[in-house]
């Protein structure tokens, strides 16, 4: 396949905010009375705020909250997440992130974000790495969650580039069939069992190059 860009999800793939944001919504349940642990956590890999709550409610057997009550843990679930990535130090980009991000730019190769964290250009910033990045495409422009397929079509619209054309970089199963609902090629980062629909999988960006995503993907 010819690759004119690369789409990167966040979460999992860029930094592991996902301890930050277990302990936000650990603490929200606990407020609420009940235990969320790191295993209930899982399932809300690559989901929305809001649909992350409708989880973390059921896993309470929490059913009679109003859209403003809601709303208002949302909201408090985010400030606290925030407090958290405020402290956050730049070297807590996952290993060798950056290099690859820089081997792409060297190729001429364009980059967007595709999240659906609404504090994406937050962290970006916090690691700096927003100058390696063409567009940012998340949770505050899109409608619809993984698995649909509109946060990485919106990144390639914005990239000026044709899907077939695109690579998304995802750790979620919900990501990378948004990926494939997209008609992107996908690179799975984390466990093969759980990212199988991916065009491959790997643990993460240790000498990993431009070069070898090619490779792989055209073989």
């Amino acid at each position: 396949m010819k690759i004119n860009a690369c789409i990167f999800d966040l979460d999992g793939v860029i930094v592991d905010t996902a301890k930050y944001h277990y302990l936000a919504w650990k603490a929200l349940a606990d407020k609420l009375g009940f235990e969320f642990t790191e295993v209930h956590n899982e399932r809300l890999k690559g989901v929305s705020r809001m649909d992350s709550l409708e989880i973390l409610l059921e896993v309470g057997g929490i059913t009679h909250l109003s859209e403003e009550e809601k709303l208002k843990h949302a909201a408090d679930k985010n400030e606290l997440y925030v407090s958290f990535i405020k402290k956050m130090p730049a070297d807590e980009i996952l290993p060798n992130v950056r290099e690859f991000l820089n081997d792409l730019r060297e190729n001429g190769i364009k980059i967007s974000l595709g999240s659906a964290s609404k504090n994406a250009e937050m962290i970006l910033e916090k690691l700096e790495l927003m100058p390696l990045f063409d567009a940012i495409v998340d949770g505050r422009h899109i409608s619809n969650a993984k698995p649909d397929p509109e946060v990485f079509l919106r990144g390639a619209q914005e990239l000026g580039e044709a899907p077939e054309n695109c690579v998304v970089f995802e750790d979620a199963q919900a990501g990378v069939q948004a990926a494939k609902n997209a008609g992107m090629a996908c690179v799975g980062i984390g466990d093969a069992e759980t990212l199988g629909l991916a065009d491959f999988v790997m643990p993460g960006f240790e000498k990993f190059t431009f070069a070898d995503l090619k490779a792989q993907l055209n073989k």
